[in-house]
């Protein structure tokens, strides 16, 4: 049997090995230095009246069930979230990877084998050696290769940052998700809502060609009038189609988001609805706040920490390595006497390795690394000032279109009195019938620019959201898996 004792000396030389001195070559990550405004230039209505924990589910504040129950069901059922888990936890594996490789590894071994040795070999001119033999073993090898240098190390810094960036990503797509479910419900309204205008244009427009005919047969207009009036109901008619082929393919762009077949939500979404309307209390904090919400920013920060940690692998390559190994077990050439004092055997060692001459390889990794660092660093500081334009440009667009909106909403109500003073004096023979036709189009037109800047109200706000790093929290828990 093997002595307790050499098994202790084993253990304790094994605990004692991580206790070796090692120093870490390359640099240690320091998170770089940014110069940012203190403040917004852009002005927005009460923007610090609102709780910035609410950013997580935004589109709650539109008060819309359908479009809360479809952002659920995206975060549930999406491909690109599915790959952006899978790929998370493909980077955890890799992380688990490089910590592993940092320890000992202790593999067992057991064989039994009959041996035949040649008789033209020098064994073979040994008596003992002519015939064949048994041989029966059974043990344990362990090595370690001591990280003198630090090369395990870093490589575990670059798992560690790796899997952050890889975490950041999964929460940028599911940000970006929401914001593309929500424009995309906004879409489909929007075009609903054009649908509706479009059809009561049309019926006003055949019920002035009503009139215009049954006045041109009492001779009081001439044909004229009539065939201005059937141009405008079949130009209004023409809308209806195209307008019907952009919602259908809004709908199924948005069940793709989902997860489902294109025309999954056709029951869903089969009545019209208002453009949802959120409120305009939104807390936007100050840049440094939008720069730690961002996802994006802080993944482009974990790839610059992972690239540095390149640095000292590559530089670590240069110095030479060390190996320690050793065995412990049991041999013999009869089975009887394997687990026998006779039969135990160990053995211990240590090598090392050091490349001298490589015309330069190291170096240029090094040097490689080193550029790849820096361009981290470059795509680092642009990915902050792309995210501060992205706010500022949301901010400017948002006011701008509450404006714009305000002064629609009033063109809206102006056209729908011209038309009915229009129809009016047309129908007493006071104006001509042009005039009717050209307060029927204005109408028609300041109808669709209010329900366009309406949607594009909504949108711009999805999009303030989406800037500011608003969205499902991938530390949250999932939805119900019910609402799939």
């Amino acid at each position: 049997m093997i002595d307790l004792n050499t098994i202790k000396r084993w253990l304790v030389f094994a605990g004692l090995m991580p206790l070796l001195p090692g120093c870490m070559v390359g640099s240690d990550y320091q998170r770089p230095p940014t110069t940012f405004q203190s403040k917004w230039d852009a002005a927005l209505i009460r923007q610090q009246t609102g709780d910035r924990e609410n950013l997580h589910t935004w589109w709650q504040s539109f008060h819309d069930p359908i479009l809360t129950s479809l952002i659920t069901q995206a975060r549930l059922g999406n491909r690109d979230v599915f790959q952006a888990e899978a790929r998370l936890r493909e980077t955890r594996a890799n992380r688990d990877l490089s910590v592993a490789n940092i320890l000992p590894t202790l593999s067992m071994n057991t064989s039994a084998s009959k041996n035949q040795p040649s008789r033209a070999s020098r064994f073979g001119q040994v008596g003992q050696f002519g015939g064949s033999y048994n041989q029966f073993s059974q043990g344990l090898d362990a090595s370690w290769e001591l990280d003198l240098w630090g090369k395990q190390r870093r490589s575990i810094e670059y798992a560690d940052a790796t899997l952050g960036a890889s975490e950041e990503d999964l929460q940028d797509v599911l940000i970006s998700l929401c914001a593309e479910v929500a424009l995309n419900y906004i879409d489909v309204r929007r075009y609903q809502n054009e649908l509706v205008i479009a059809k009561n244009s049309l019926k006003a427009r055949q019920e002035t060609y009503d009139i215009a005919w049954w006045r041109a047969q009492a001779g009081l207009v001439s044909e004229v009038d009539v065939l201005q009036a059937r141009l405008s109901v079949e130009s209004t008619r023409a809308d209806i189609p195209k307008l019907t082929s952009q919602l259908e393919q809004a709908k199924h762009g948005l069940a793709v988001l989902l997860g489902k077949q294109p025309t999954a939500l056709n029951a869903l979404l089969a009545q019209s609805a208002s453009i949802p309307v959120a409120a305009n209390d939104i807390a936007i904090g100050i840049p440094a706040d939008v720069l730690r919400q961002r996802p994006d920013v802080r993944r482009s920060e974990r790839k610059l920490a992972a690239q540095t940690a390149q640095i000292g692998v590559a530089e670590a390559a240069a110095y030479p390595s060390f190996t320690l190994s050793g065995s412990i077990g049991l041999e013999s050439l009869l089975a009887a006497n394997l687990y026998t004092a006779a039969a135990k055997t160990f053995q211990m060692a240590a090598s090392s390795a050091w490349v001298l001459f490589d015309s330069g390889r190291i170096r240029s990794n090094v040097k490689i690394q080193t550029a790849l660092q820096e361009q981290a660093l470059g795509l680092y500081q642009n990915t902050i000032l792309t995210a501060l334009k992205e706010v500022e440009d949301s901010l400017n667009a948002l006011n701008q279109e509450w404006q714009r909106r305000d002064a629609l909403q009033a063109s809206a109500t102006a056209g729908k009195d011209a038309l009915t003073l229009a129809e009016q004096q047309y129908q007493t023979g006071t104006t001509d019938f042009q005039r009717v036709l050209d307060s029927q189009q204005s109408l028609l037109t300041a109808q669709n620019q209010l329900v366009e800047s309406e949607a594009e109200t909504a949108s711009n706000l999805i999009r303030l959201y989406k800037a500011l790093g608003g969205g499902w929290d991938i530390n949250a828990t999932k939805p119900n898996q019910t609402h799939h």
